[in-house]
């Protein structure tokens, strides 16, 4: 009897389970491939690409004087006293490392202008992810994380979760639609 009453629970709480599973919608989608066809991303594209080119420049420019200075010292160094020569050394160790700190600096304000830039396609994109999502019932939406595998373990290969998005933002598949996701990263051309 006692294992009937347990048999009986069992199963009113896998039937309930089942019950409850159904109601889940999960939708998959890749954000690099939707902003990559955002009309806004061109502009960007340059935006970055002169911000890029000016800070190369800017780099070029400074790794010149140093490399002027340090010939420099290399022709007149027999000439110099001790002291002044360790004067220069110190001199041009100095240029060296306000060379090394721009560089980094460099890196560090492209990385911040770039996201200044994506910011706001990024969030036309996510507002557009959650209101397909609220739209169609979804519960879930997961998306491939930026150069690892996805985190999703099985999808449909019909899921149509990426073009309802591309379509809220009034964009369009170029021919051979979205990218495999067993591809990390992979991102078709946007047809430039």
């Amino acid at each position: 009897m006692k294992a009937r009453i347990i048999l009986s629970a069992i199963a009113i709480f896998c039937f309930g389970f089942m019950g409850n599973a159904q109601d889940i919608k999960i939708g998959y989608t890749n954000v690099d491939y939707i902003m990559s066809l955002m009309p806004e991303m061109e502009q960007i594209e340059a935006d970055i690409q002169d911000y890029s080119n000016q800070l190369g420049q800017q780099l070029q420019t400074k790794r010149q004087n140093f490399e002027q200075q340090a010939q420099a010292f290399q022709q007149t160094a027999e000439t110099m006293t001790e002291e002044a020569m360790n004067t220069r050394r110190q001199e041009l160790m100095t240029m060296q490392q306000e060379l090394q700190k721009f560089q980094s600096d460099a890196q560090a304000s492209y990385d911040r202008k770039l996201t200044e830039l994506l910011e706001p396609v990024q969030t036309k994109v996510y507002n557009a992810i959650n209101s397909v999502a609220a739209e169609n019932n979804y519960t879930h939406v997961l998306a491939e994380a930026a150069g690892q595998a996805p985190v999703l373990l099985y999808t449909k290969d019909d899921d149509p979760f990426t073009d309802l998005v591309l379509t809220k933002l009034g964009l369009e598949a170029p021919a051979g639609g979205q990218p495999d996701p067993s591809m990390p990263g992979a991102v078709p051309p946007s047809g430039q």
